[in-house]
């Protein structure tokens, strides 16, 4: 059996614990031979397809290392056009893959069951994201290694605060998902944590920040970058318009402080932390659960068991249909234990 890997959608560490993973499992029980597929689904969509032999020597040595071997892109779509699509089945049928892994979020898994559709391609997916918002999976790889960095800037900024008496505002990703600023809040004591699952209400944070001015002198808020003012819009940086996912999200951070200074006497500062939560290697935690993914779906190749997605439900590894996960997203329910832990410990959820 002749398997393609791939990364698809943005870098997060894990990725190549993943790698390492799916390939030794593959080789030391299907007895496969593995290729790697260049930048995602890029690597499909060109006149000729880029791909490189993933042997045992080849995935060695990466298992603590940030990013992916393969290159990834958050851009590549190959269902934009039926030029596209044809060609992509073209380097398929020429390749000889008989499955393809795609490693990815709820982008690549919808892109994934789209291929399946469209072109037949088998697929197995293998879900990642720092932001944890894949559908019927509890918690991907990256996410912990994100929470701890977005734990950490919280901690430092913290330092700045009460030195100088500031609201600082810190924005992490998470796209339309609560999860990152929500568990990094908690971690990293943030006195006021909001998501996009619950619009804020303007004076409620600044009734929080005044009552800190008089006692505490200083106020940590961590916000998510697809939070809003309630009644109000999202903060978009940019639109990519041949991207798959074409908004992106960014700046909402320093939209509060603007909506905050007029009315407080400390000095109000944001902080978005951008890339900087993707990046670095993972912590032991992600390795050890890309690497279950990983050996996973090795697993679901072997055993023919295509179209599904290894996931992480009740602490257990197993696979669900990517038909159940492709075009949808996990959010924070609003009954979720954390919501209440944090309600109850004195934080403002806006």
């Amino acid at each position: 059996m002749r398997v393609g890997v791939l990364t698809g959608g943005g870098d997060c560490p894990g990725l190549n614990a993943v790698i390492r993973a799916v390939t030794k499992s593959l080789i030391h029980h299907g007895r496969c031979e593995v290729l790697g597929i260049a930048d995602g689904f890029e690597g499909l969509m060109g006149e000729a397809p880029r791909t490189r032999p993933l042997g045992w020597e080849q995935v060695s040595g990466i298992l603590h290392m940030g990013g992916t071997m393969l290159g990834t892109s958050n851009s590549a779509n190959p269902l934009k056009d039926a030029a596209t699509l044809a060609q992509v089945g073209a380097n398929v049928h020429a390749l000889g893959l008989d499955v393809v892994v795609a490693i990815g979020g709820d982008g690549t898994m919808s892109i994934a069951h789209g291929l399946g559709q469209q072109l037949g391609l088998a697929c197995v997916g293998v879900p990642k994201t720092i932001d944890n918002d894949i559908a019927l999976c509890e918690r991907s790889f990256g996410f912990d290694t994100a929470v701890a960095t977005v734990t950490e800037a919280l901690r430092r900024i913290e330092s700045t605060a009460y030195s100088h008496h500031r609201v600082m505002i810190v924005e992490t990703m998470g796209r339309h998902a609560g999860w990152l600023a929500l568990e990094s809040g908690i971690a990293g004591a943030a006195d006021v944590i909001l998501l996009p699952e619950i619009d804020y209400d303007l004076q409620a944070i600044i009734e929080r920040c005044r009552e800190r001015e008089q006692r505490q002198r200083y106020t940590i808020i961590c916000i998510g970058e697809g939070a809003k003012e309630r009644g109000g819009a999202l903060t978009v940086r940019e639109r990519i318009a041949h991207s798959p996912d074409p908004v992106r999200l960014g700046g909402v951070g320093h939209v509060l402080r603007e909506q905050l200074q007029p009315h407080l006497a400390s000095e109000v500062r944001a902080t978005v932390l951008g890339h900087v939560q993707r990046g670095g290697d993972p912590t032991p935690f992600d390795r050890v659960l890309a690497t279950r993914f990983g050996h996973h779906a090795a697993r679901l190749v072997t055993e023919g068991q295509f179209g599904r997605m290894a996931t992480l439900q009740g602490g257990q590894i197993g696979s669900v249909p990517i038909a159940e996960v492709a075009n949808t997203q996990r959010k924070v329910p609003l009954d979720h234990e954390l919501i209440t832990i944090a309600r109850d410990i004195g934080v403002c959820l806006g």
